[in-house]
């Protein structure tokens, strides 16, 4: 195993745990708030998911910067800003987009979704780019500040899940059943371990030279 990809496997199991915390928040969201209507639910999305894009910028950045150095600004600027945006979307929007599909809930006609792919799927760069945007600038300005990991990927990991759950819920209406349920929690963990570690630990050490990556501290 290459040096590189044994620090990405170091960072994958220190974050593990929150990882897995998450997803099962997830469920806990759903069952609480399962009688919301659409309209209150896009809009706590829209609370949550650019949290999420905020903290997954801050990781990103920080984690290139602790990698590969402080000396890439422009680097740094990129990695954060387009890995928080592509990969948020990945895990809040298209992952949960693609279970509800599966699942069946976008058999029914939803009268609050039209325009096209993005309000239907809620393609938050898009849709929201007034509030999701700003929050992926002030996640990289912050990381170039002062770099963190650990805790914005533990909240990141969190408001990700939320996020994702109210996006599905959005496309339940009211109506969940178990199957929903079950399957919901499937597409949640997907949502959330796969992107979420893959953003904040795989994405911005494929930018960093092997020779150049050390793994830091977890206290």
């Amino acid at each position: 195993m290459s040096p590189k990809f044994g620090i990405i496997a170091t960072e994958l199991k220190c974050h593990a745990p929150f990882t897995l915390f998450g997803a099962f928040t997830g469920i806990v969201c759903m069952l609480l708030f399962r009688n919301l209507e659409h309209d209150v639910s896009r809009r706590i999305f829209y609370v949550f998911h650019p949290g999420h894009v905020l903290l997954s910028a801050i990781v990103i950045a920080s984690m290139f910067q602790l990698h590969a150095g402080r000396g890439k600004l422009i680097a740094v600027v990129l990695v954060g800003f387009l890995g928080s945006l592509c990969i948020g979307t990945l895990s809040d929007s298209l992952i949960p987009y693609l279970g509800e599909i599966l699942l069946g809930m976008r058999l029914e006609t939803h009268a609050h979704e039209h325009g096209g792919f993005a309000e239907e799927a809620h393609i938050g760069f898009i849709e929201g780019w007034y509030v999701v945007i700003p929050a992926a600038i002030a996640g990289v300005v912050i990381a170039l500040v002062k770099p963190k990991t650990k805790f914005p990927h533990a909240g990141h990991v969190l408001l990700s899940t939320w996020a994702s759950s109210f996006h599905m819920l959005m496309a339940m209406e009211g109506h969940i059943t178990v199957f929903k349920a079950l399957g919901s929690f499937g597409f949640l963990f997907l949502a959330v371990l796969v992107p979420c570690c893959f953003s904040d630990i795989v994405f911005p050490l494929l930018f960093v030279k092997s020779n150049a990556a050390s793994c830091h501290a977890h206290h």
